[in-house]
């Protein structure tokens, strides 16, 4: 089984336009959608309709409206009560699939709030193989409370407790690294510069990041799965690293993409595939959601083939 928390859910609501965006003028919508949406809700979506047991860890009001596109999602979850509202995350794709987002803050989650989410994701963690903490931090939520998780998780369940997958960025994710010490990261190339401090070299970027990976993994992080958009992604290890590029596709939207592609990679990695197929599978899975309008799980019939070049990496 695998568990997710989502600490700032959100309701996504995708416009697709039938022509590129102009800002400050009238335009007709070609299509739109609302998904239940939010990093950790996304992977769950993913891993359920691959049929592996998952749960998904969330504040939710009980008069939220959020409440109603989310039972539409089929999934199990676990909800703990709070006073606010999920926030409403606009996308707006275009025929060539640019993608132009805005995110609206999230309900202020209060001190027992907090509280009551950490209890909820320990009890959830009982028989879990994975824990994916994922997503930004609601407001009133401190920079380290993926590590207070983290701890409390391990705490609880010792030697049987879950393997943890980070998913965030910024402060959070800063934390989440230098004092959870997660077993897996799942950063893009901007996000891994800004962790770092240092940027990255564009003229070859998977060797840059392995360099800059290599000083997380293994002391501080497990493994780094990083995400490269068009250029496909870079998983590093303790052993190594493998670099995968990515299969030619439609871009139908970007949002949800890598949080699939961190799905893949917990699906292939409960398979207990080598770390070449971990890899494969993660971009398989992100190709396909970038291929779907709106926020949508890709299931097997969506994923490209498995033909793709992936290769060793070495300092």
């Amino acid at each position: 089984m695998i568990v997710t928390l989502t600490a700032n859910p959100s309701l996504d609501r995708t416009v697709t336009l039938a022509a590129p965006l102009r800002a400050g003028e009238v335009q007709s919508a070609a299509a739109s959608r609302e998904d239940a949406g939010g990093k950790g809700i996304n992977v769950a979506r993913v891993v359920t309709a691959a049929g592996v047991p998952a749960v998904a860890v969330l504040p939710l009001a009980a008069d939220d409206p959020f409440g109603i596109v989310l039972n539409s999602a089929g999934l199990a979850t676990r909800r703990v009560g709070i006073k606010g509202h999920a926030r409403a995350n606009l996308t707006i794709a275009d025929p060539a699939g640019v993608t132009t987002k805005l995110n609206l803050p999230g309900a202020v989650l209060e001190p027992a709030e907090a509280s009551a989410l950490v209890d909820a994701v320990v009890e959830a963690c009982s028989g879990a193989r994975w824990l994916v903490l994922a997503g930004s931090l609601p407001p009133g939520a401190a920079d380290d409370f993926y590590v207070t998780v983290i701890r409390a998780v391990r705490i609880r369940w010792g030697s049987a407790a879950p393997k943890i997958a980070v998913d965030t960025s910024g402060e959070a994710l800063r934390a989440a690294v230098f004092d959870g010490h997660p077993d897996l990261i799942k950063p893009n190339e901007d996000e891994l510069a800004e962790l770092a401090g240092v940027p990255l070299d564009e003229a070859d970027l998977p060797q840059a990041v392995l360099a800059v990976a290599r000083t997380l993994a293994p002391e501080h992080v497990g493994a780094a799965l990083v995400t490269l958009g068009a250029l496909g992604s870079v998983l590093v290890t303790a052993d190594g690293g493998y670099v995968a590029g990515a299969p030619r596709i439609r871009v139908r939207s970007t949002v949800g993409a890598g949080d699939s592609a961190l799905a893949g990679y917990l699906l292939a990695e409960s398979a207990a595939a080598s770390e070449p197929e971990r890899l494969v599978t993660a971009v398989r899975y992100g190709s396909a959601a970038a291929s779907l309008p709106g926020t949508q799980a890709p299931r097997a019939a969506d994923l490209p083939g498995d033909d793709i070049p992936v290769a060793a990496l070495h300092l």
